[in-house]
């Protein structure tokens, strides 16, 4: 596992390099003379470098080996192309750079069509929402995926859904009534401190980079208004969304951040004694264990019979067969849990 994890620094590593070598040799003095001694050669060198090579050691890094993916990238590396080389040095060449524009537009259109679908469906998707049992949290993806063709883009537009109705329209919802992760954390405190730090930072830095980098300072300003509405939105999700067990299912979540929906009949194992707990847990269990000023231990891990789905931000799903969780009143939700999961 470790000898992998370095393959893969190394990995991006190389895609860094060789994304910013080819800018280097057509944006400095240095590269230009280089450039100039063989200028076909050179160019040639490029487009493969940023066409064939970058994508495919972006794929390695990643660990994703996708057709479709590694043509995306293919075509993004194209528009790249035009973007770093001269237009004079590639102008013999152009017809692959185009090609990667096309591949590019038929991509974006395509995304376009997910969104004007989800956005036709919407209603039906609403609808759906509301007739589940299971927290909203966990019932709009699942409309969303009943009504729409799965999709990492719709997927992310899930989830921006979700964090701007937690941050902006939630704040009348009480909250369900279940198992807290959070009250007897500083959770809460350490959220509300990177709010602050976030607003304090906007005020003073935004108007001093406003009359001398009036974009950065724009951007900047964009950036923070969001990150304030993401933690607003965590901290929403997670007071409203404990942990509940209905409907042979475990809905677990960790505000926005994190979530799972767990059948009861795939966990195989239960394990409470504390004793049995590593010092630090292994990346290969999921943590719905709230931060702390100090590290704390899980109350329990649950082992399934197959690797269960952890939704992350933005829609990333990732697969363990491990969670370790850390619940405020730990003897009631495992006697809960052990009794519903005896019962299935």
């Amino acid at each position: 596992m470790a000898f992998w994890q370095a393959r893969q620094n190394w990995l991006w590593l190389f895609f860094v390099l060789i994304v910013l070598s080819n800018i280097t040799l057509y944006s400095t003095s240095f590269g230009y003379d280089i450039v100039m001694t063989r200028p076909n050669g050179v160019v040639i060198g490029s487009l493969i470098d940023l066409i064939i090579v970058a994508p495919l050691v972006f794929l390695l890094a990643k660990k994703q080996f996708s057709l479709k993916l590694f043509i995306g990238l293919m075509a993004a590396g194209c528009v790249l192309a035009r973007f770093i080389i001269p237009q004079a040095m590639l102008a013999p060449y152009a017809s692959f750079t185009w090609f990667g524009i096309a591949a590019e537009v038929i991509i974006i259109a395509f995304e376009l069509l997910l969104i004007f679908s989800f956005i036709i469906y919407l209603p039906k998707i609403i609808k759906s929402t509301r007739s589940s049992n299971a927290p909203l949290l966990f019932s709009f993806p699942q409309a969303v995926n009943q009504h729409v063709k799965r999709h990492p883009l719709i997927h992310v537009l899930c989830s921006e859904l979700l964090m701007f109705y937690y941050a902006l329209f939630s704040w009348r919802k009480k909250a369900d009534t279940g198992f807290t992760l959070h009250k007897k954390t500083s959770y809460i405190a350490f959220q509300v401190m990177m709010i602050h730090a976030i607003v304090l930072e906007t005020l003073g830095i935004h108007w001093w980079l406003h009359s001398k980098y009036p974009i950065v300072s724009l951007v900047l300003l964009v950036f923070n208004v969001y990150s304030v509405l993401f933690f607003l939105a965590d901290l929403q999700a997670l007071r409203l969304n404990p942990t509940q067990i209905r409907n042979g299912t475990l809905y677990l979540s960790l505000g926005i951040m994190k979530r799972a929906e767990i059948p009861l009949t795939q966990i195989s194992e239960i394990l409470t004694d504390a004793n049995q707990f590593e010092e630090k847990l292994p990346k290969d269990v999921a943590q719905f264990i709230a931060k702390d000023f100090e590290a704390v231990k899980p109350s329990v891990i649950l082992h399934f019979t197959e690797p269960v789905s952890v939704i992350l931000p933005f829609g990333v799903e990732k697969h363990y067969h491990k969670i370790a969780i850390k619940v405020d009143d730990a003897p009631a939700f495992i006697k809960e849990l052990k009794k519903c999961v005896d019962e299935h």
